[in-house]
């Protein structure tokens, strides 16, 4: 049996119910989600939900600051809690280049409403009083910065989409995807076959064998990524208020209050790449073995920083795979050359920016646009082949990089 649809999205993590959640606002319902395992599997589900006004690079800052909105306006239409911990954000800058680059934000924040300054090192400790400032020459402050329970927003965005209409299937692997003579595609999946003529892969670090059945060569490939949680610390539990998350060159990641305690997501400076000869077709919801004493050098300078960190014992240790391309850029948007066919993968930052982006491509699917100019994450700037080896040491430059490069000053 044949069943056509409006649109079909493979891919059930945060940016697959994002894309199905935008398209379902747009009034394309006649739509439908496949799902291999159950939704949030992959990299949403370990995920430590950050979310942030701040693009660490400007071009995409919408893409943050529509993630935020977009999560709250599901959980009001859903009733479903998407965990929103409103916390502010402060990214700190230890360079002179830093520190102007986030001072030339001021204006662009100014005119998109959104509440930003710059802070120096005397204002930090009333805004984190557990943070060593030596050597901070100030920060970006975002106040309406948090997080979210990755599941919770991803839930409420299905259930929303399916409220509207659109149909969502778990266990249900996208087996094959071709295109017909006449320009549909095709998906089987089990024992049933669908087709569209707008299919979206939305599938992270699988989107790049699941392209490869096309003779499609997209350079996204897997790296491991380290997020610890600390135990109970009683000067954390002794507050009145939620530490903000801070985002820190010096320990090249971000490091927020968990409970009563810490999270950080170490940026390592030697990263290593997962599977890039290909992903296990089993793969799912499994996480891959922590290795504490690689990240010894990102965790004594978070001692350092957070003098209390060094206090406390580590209660979790998730190793996960995170999706890259080579610039850092997620890539979505239409497969040059391929109609109806369309890609949202490479998102490193997907709590982050994952509501954004399906708002972003929902609109340029269901209006034949985009809703703004955003040439830096299209899927056409690699259209050219490049090599396994080529691509994978770009990615691990920028995922080494951390939060050291100043963001890009383009106006928004």
């Amino acid at each position: 049996m044949v069943e056509q649809v409006q649109a079909i999205v493979i891919g059930g993590g945060i940016v697959g119910c994002s894309i199905l959640y935008g398209l379902a606002e747009r009034g394309m319902t006649d739509t439908l989600l496949l799902e291999k395992n159950e939704l949030t599997s992959g990299s949403t589900w370990h995920a430590a939900g950050n979310c942030t006004h701040f693009g660490h690079d400007a071009e995409i800052t919408r893409l943050y600051v529509n993630s935020i909105r977009t999560y709250l306006r599901a959980q009001e239409e859903s009733g479903q809690s998407v965990g929103f911990h409103k916390t502010g954000s402060l990214r700190l800058a230890t360079t002179p280049d830093e520190l102007a680059s986030y001072e030339r934000l001021v204006p662009i924040y100014k005119k998109l409403g959104i509440p930003y300054q710059v802070v120096s090192p005397q204002q930090i400790p009333a805004l984190h009083p557990l943070m060593n400032c030596e050597g901070v020459l100030g920060a970006a402050h975002t106040p309406d910065d948090g997080h979210v329970d990755p599941t919770g927003a991803t839930m409420a965005m299905a259930q929303s989409a399916r409220a509207r209409g659109a149909r969502i299937l778990q266990q249900h692997p996208a087996d094959s995807i071709r295109r017909s003579a006449t320009g549909v595609w095709e998906v089987r999946s089990n024992d049933k076959v669908f087709t569209t003529t707008r299919l979206i892969v939305a599938t992270s670090f699988w989107a790049r064998e699941m392209l490869a059945q096309l003779d499609i060569d997209v350079p996204l490939y897997a790296l491991e990524h380290h997020e610890l949680v600390t135990e109970t610390h009683p000067d954390i539990a002794a507050l009145g208020f939620e530490l903000p998350t801070v985002r820190d060159p010096y320990v090249s990641g971000n490091v927020r209050q968990e409970g009563k305690g810490f999270l950080i997501g170490v940026y390592e400076k030697e990263p290593v790449a997962w599977n890039v000869d290909g992903i296990p077709p089993e793969f799912g919801r499994e996480l891959l073995v922590p290795d504490l004493e690689r990240l010894m050098p990102n965790l004594e300078r978070c001692m350092w920083r957070f003098p209390a960190f060094a206090q406390v014992g580590i209660k979790v240790a998730n190793n996960g795979p995170l999706c890259y391309a080579p610039d850092g850029f997620p890539m979505l948007g239409p497969v040059p050359g391929q109609e109806g066919l369309w890609l949202a993968s490479g998102f490193h930052v997907g709590i982050g920016t994952g509501g954004g982006a399906g708002q972003f491509l929902s609109e340029w699917i269901a209006t034949g646009k985009p809703p703004y100019r955003l040439a830096c994450v299209e899927p056409a700037r690699f259209a050219a082949p490049m090599d396994t080896q080529t691509a994978v040491s770009s990615i691990l430059g920028h995922y080494a990089a951390g939060y050291a490069t100043p963001p890009m000053d383009v106006a928004i």
